[in-house]
């Protein structure tokens, strides 16, 4: 690994960083109602709609309510994004003269654009004309980002309220989190890419001779306004389907350094939201010290395997890191880069061929996704996901030192427990079930494209990607099946709402708790300490090795070990 690379991961990682406590404290100020700097320009935007909506914005939700409302909201969303995709032929904007999806195609695609997973079985230039790609797919962008966002505010209210029944009010938080904090980073980020070189515009495609004569297609259209919301939002479904490895929607060196710090920057910050919502923001971070250990461990790893190289390579006299299926100018520690970070994140849009990596980058890629995609995550649901994490390690904490378990003041009894198991059990259950029934029927080996474990891989990652709202893929699994879209559509909405529903219900139970406003005594486990950090930290790892470690020994493990020995797939 070259300085270079070591120097771009720090630079993306200072960014972040430099960016956690502004962004986090408008964030906090917007979802408190509090007056910010964009308040006299969409303040009355913000009030429109609640009237045209017919939204009571100081009216407050239970639990129930809220997960009712967040629940209907994606339902219409996913309906409004499967029939725009089976009828886009007779829609304008769409100069390609692109034909309808399939009926399990537009299943799955709605599905995963409304649970931010953004699984394409398909090609976008090649499949979408503009108005599916802006109505449907950048909309659902949008608009699956501001659910995660409120889920992760509402649970939050959950721990720093007392003795409450209600979490606030999903419109006002989905309203908020759209206007105040996606919309406005999307319009500079949309800019930015405009402005390094990323397509917006409504022209057809062009078809050019290059200078030794071959005949080529470049395509346009309203690009750099989805790239961007793909990356903040944690969504990753890219207007193309070589995503941003494709010069088009990734073209500088800037534009990927860009990329990288969006696709991170809101659920960094919001571990600063969280201190500061609490009251404590040594709380927020020990958050963000217990993430960014994951992810740089997980940036280090991916990193050094791809610029290790391919051993059978090497056995020819052939020396070097793994260039297959990278873009040059990033080289293989870029593409590790890149894969760290979206996987982490659950955006699943990175700068080069996922097929085309190591097995051992590819078991770091599933690793990342099999945490619970807690690595900071993706936008609301990596926070709400570690909040979850560190229910469970007060509660371990406890049962060593013969306490009742607390955390932020809140007891945390059998009930809490119950909820937050449901929630971690949920999410491996849908991945192991699936992979299973994936592996041992011909519709789902047939469409594998290797044998062995590699192949084995490609079924688990494909489960993992969906059920963590990533949608990266091993490219040689033929995924545009009728038996994979349903499947990978079931899954998504088990990863999604499976584990959204009894998080929120734990959100409920801890609004619920009267605080314990006492000074804490000389035995109280402190949760801010490095302490905490470290055995939160162990807990994420042993509950993901303890569901996943069979199945990843039998993929990239093994793939790996016989790759040594002179055994590819």
């Amino acid at each position: 690994m070259t300085a270079d690379a070591w120097l771009q991961a720090l630079v993306v990682l200072a960014i972040l960083v430099a960016c956690t406590i502004p962004l986090g404290r408008h964030m906090c100020a917007v979802f408190a109602g509090e007056r910010t700097f964009l308040t006299p320009l969409l303040a009355p935007v913000e009030r429109a709609i609640y009237r045209f909506c017919r939204i009571h914005p100081n009216a407050q939700m239970s639990w129930r309510t809220y997960l009712f409302a967040m629940l209907g909201l994606s339902a219409v969303g996913i309906a409004w994004l499967y029939v725009l995709l089976r009828i886009q032929q007779w829609l304008p904007l769409n100069p390609q003269g692109f034909g309808n999806f399939a009926p399990d195609l537009a299943w799955n695609t709605a599905i995963s654009f409304a649970t931010t997973t953004d699984w394409q079985a398909y090609s976008g230039e090649s499949s979408l004309g503009y108005l599916a790609q802006m109505a449907g797919c950048a909309w659902q962008n949008f608009l699956a980002a501001g659910v995660g966002l409120a889920l992760a505010i509402a649970f939050i209210r959950g721990l720093a309220r007392s003795g409450s029944t209600t979490l606030g009010n999903f419109w006002v938080d989905l309203t908020r989190g759209l206007l105040y904090v996606l919309l406005p980073l999307s319009v500079l980020g949309a800019l930015a890419f405009c402005a390094l070189g990323v397509p917006q515009n409504f022209a057809g495609y062009l078809d050019v001779t290059t200078l030794d004569g071959a005949k080529q297609t470049l395509t346009g259209g309203p690009m750099a306004s989805q790239e961007i919301i793909k990356l903040l939002g944690g969504n990753g479904g890219g207007f193309v389907g070589a995503n941003s490895a494709a010069p088009n929607e990734n073209p500088t060196p800037f534009a990927n350094l860009l990329q990288l710090v969006a696709t991170l920057l809101i659920p960094v910050a919001l571990t600063h939201t969280f201190g500061l919502m609490v009251r404590d923001r040594r709380q927020g971070w020990a958050l963000f010290a217990a993430m960014g250990i994951l992810v740089v461990g997980g940036i280090v790893a991916a990193s050094l395997t791809e610029s290790a190289g391919n051993p059978a390579i090497h056995q020819l006299g052939i020396a070097g890191a793994n260039m297959e299926g990278k873009e040059t100018r990033f080289g293989a520690a870029g593409a590790g880069l890149s894969v760290a970070i979206a996987t982490d994140a659950t955006t699943g849009s990175a700068n080069a061929t996922y097929d085309s990596l190591m097995p051992l980058t590819t078991l770091i890629a599933m690793v990342n996704m099999q945490l619970g995609e807690v690595a900071f995550g993706g936008v609301g649901s990596g926070l709400y996901g570690m909040l979850v994490f560190a229910v469970l390690t007060v509660f371990a904490s406890g049962l060593m030192v013969g306490r009742t378990p607390e955390y932020l003041g809140k007891k945390i009894e059998r009930r809490e427990i119950t909820y937050a198991m449901l929630a971690v059990l949920a999410f491996p259950l849908a991945i192991l079930a699936a992979a299973a029934v994936a592996a041992v029927v011909p519709a789902g080996t047939s469409a594998a494209g290797n044998g062995g474990p590699r192949g084995f891989s490609e079924i688990v990652y494909a489960f993992t990607s969906v059920a963590a709202s990533n949608g990266s893929t091993l490219g040689a699994l033929s995924a545009n099946t009728p038996f994979y879209n349903v499947a990978t559509g079931l899954v998504m909405l088990a990863g999604r709402f499976a584990v959204a529903v009894p998080t929120l219900a734990l959100a409920g139970a801890l609004a619920a708790r009267a605080t314990n406003l006492r000074p804490s005594a000389a035995g109280t486990f402190s949760t801010s300490s490095p302490l905490f950090v470290m055995l939160l930290v162990a807990i994420v790892l042993i509950v993901g090795a303890l569901t996943f470690l069979p199945a990843d020994a039998l993929g990239p493990v093994a793939d790996q070990l016989l790759l040594h020995s002179g055994k590819t797939f």
